[in-house]
């Protein structure tokens, strides 16, 4: 095979942002759907009657089990097929999934509905990256995709403020009449309020345009062809260095990420006594407003880095954020003051945002087209594997097994964060090398 980048028209500037835009409404959706449970642990514990453990399995294994499974084979379609109709198809399914969460009538029953939320939501991100490559030239692509990702602190703060005050609504009565479903639990009523406007957003999806695609690998008389599973195993083998030291490195600030936005709303509701309209105003703030300029700020710091000529710019940017991370994160939890954490928080949030952007950025500026979202899959499988399938059960555990007592929450995400982040820290660093060589070839496909 040889490398080949056919001409392809440059899309409208204007236009390619609004594709970002759109995008970026969808993962918002998605991250309410998926974190509005973090509001609801209390009342969820004592309806079905589960522990702590139980409850960061829902947040996490539950969505992540076919969130991680379908994700490459999602990645594989995307690579071959129209990446609009995927994403639309899936935000209607994790919709869908997420209202009917509201059913729910046991803990099996819920832990069902919420591995649906997650087949739906597979099919987004692997499939947005790769569009997003083919809208932006690479000078440019750190910020896109940074900006598509602020979803993740959009949707977060949103489920946190809106959901707060919704949860707080509906709980002043134990249980609710709706129509055509009947009676159900107040914190049942919640997952139909947030779930069924997704409808709308995979409505939205289709006013955007399938781009051509650029940076492929052709065959020796120049024509583009489907890359063999065989041949993208082969390609990813060959660069092993650089795929594992992302994906672990990067995944770990997912499980603090993860782990943060699962618990610390209980944490404030737990330690505190705070209300939990309280709870997810003041962290929903405290979220938005730190989240979304750090990930804007890595995206923009990786691609000066790249103008500069560091071809690991994306790695360095989010070592930087790893590194500043650490004491704020770990301080949070063990200053003794509700106030003062959350401006801990708020650092640390603003250095944590720094690596979800450039994460999925930096597979893009080494992977050729035909191979990006499969690679983007196999990321997002190592991220929620790590991140959410671990990040908010490793909580529980702290909790239930090692202090053995609820009330020691603060001090379970903070040994959950000091054990994660050095070493974190550790593989980004020795990635850096080989994803400046990987950076360096890639520049032969244009």
């Amino acid at each position: 095979m040889s490398s080949a980048n056919p001409a392809v028209r440059e899309p409208s500037q204007t236009y390619a942002w609004y594709v970002v835009g759109v995008l970026m409404i969808a993962y918002t959706f998605s991250f309410i759907d998926r974190q509005i449970l973090s509001l609801m642990v209390g009342p969820i514990k004592a309806d079905l009657g589960i522990s702590d453990t139980q409850i960061g399995l829902l947040q996490g294994l539950a969505f992540a089990i076919f969130y991680t499974a379908l994700g490459f084979p999602i990645g594989r379609l995307a690579d071959r097929h129209s990446r609009r109709g995927i994403i639309a198809w899936g935000i209607l399914i994790w919709s869908l999934m997420t209202a009917v969460c509201g059913l729910a009538k046991s803990y099996t029953t819920l832990f069902l509905a919420r591995m649906g939320v997650g087949v739906g939501e597979a099919a987004l991100s692997p499939s947005a990256y790769s569009m997003i490559a083919d809208y932006f030239p690479k000078e440019k692509l750190g910020t896109a995709i940074s900006f598509y990702a602020t979803g993740i602190f959009i949707g977060a703060s949103l489920a946190l403020v809106v959901g707060g005050a919704v949860v707080e609504a509906v709980m002043h009565q134990p249980t609710m009449m709706l129509p055509l479903v009947g009676e159900v639990f107040s914190w049942q009523a919640t997952f139909f309020i947030v779930g069924l406007p997704g409808v709308l957003v995979a409505a939205l999806m289709l006013t955007v345009r399938e781009p051509a695609r650029r940076d492929v690998i052709a065959s020796d008389d120049g024509t583009v062809q489907h890359v063999p599973l065989g041949d993208v195993w082969r390609f990813g083998k060959a660069r092993w260095r650089t795929y594992l030291g992302h994906n672990v490195g990067f995944g770990l600030m997912s499980l603090v990420g993860y782990a943060l936005l699962g618990w610390v709303p209980e944490y404030l509701i737990r330690i505190w006594g705070w209300s939990r309209f309280d709870a997810g105003l003041w962290f929903g703030i405290v979220v938005l407003v730190s989240g979304v300029p750090g990930i804007v700020f890595g995206g923009w710091l990786a691609d000066r880095f790249r103008a500069s000529g560091r071809g690991d710019g994306a790695i360095r940017a989010g070592l930087i954020g790893t590194i500043g991370l650490l004491p704020f994160a770990v301080g949070a939890f063990l200053c003794g003051n509700p106030w003062l954490a959350l401006v801990l928080l708020g650092v640390t949030f603003f250095f944590q945002a720094m690596t979800q952007g450039v994460a999925p950025a930096a597979l893009q500026l080494v992977t050729p087209n035909q191979m990006r979202a499969q690679m983007s899959a196999l990321w997002i499988f190592c991220a929620n594997l790590i991140g959410l399938g671990i990040g908010p059960v490793v909580v529980g555990l702290f909790t239930d097994r090692v202090f053995a007592d609820e009330m020691m929450l603060g001090s379970s995400l903070a040994a959950t964060i000091a054990v994660a982040t050095p070493v974190s820290i550790l593989v980004l660093a020795l990635t850096m090398k080989p994803f400046r060589q990987g950076s360096e070839e890639a520049e032969a496909w244009g």
